[in-house]
């Protein structure tokens, strides 16, 4: 049998992927209830984020979807930071 599948917070892994300057803010966001885990509203920042999942938040008038690719052990660069999700908005041609 397979152990479970790895996991980190949510509040860890919004600030490893840069996407919140602070652990802190990125705490207070999930808490604000603006941001959706495969579908479901959340508001514990202790969720747990696994490989495959869809996260969504409205940020500046839009909405972000993102799909996790890695977990991430440390806040690295932007460059290794952005290994860590899939951008899955669909691209606005100009």
């Amino acid at each position: 049998m397979q152990g479970p599948s790895p996991s980190i917070r949510l509040d860890k892994w919004l600030w490893h992927a840069r996407l919140c300057k602070t652990r802190s803010l990125a705490a207070r966001l999930v808490a604000s209830g603006k941001i959706r885990v495969n579908s479901a509203r959340v508001v514990k920042p202790a969720t747990p984020v696994r490989i495959g999942d869809g996260i969504s938040y409205a940020r500046d008038g839009r909405v972000r979807v993102l799909r996790v690719k890695g977990l991430g052990v440390r806040r690295g660069p932007a460059a290794e930071a952005q290994l860590l999700y899939e951008d899955l908005e669909p691209q606005v041609s100009d």
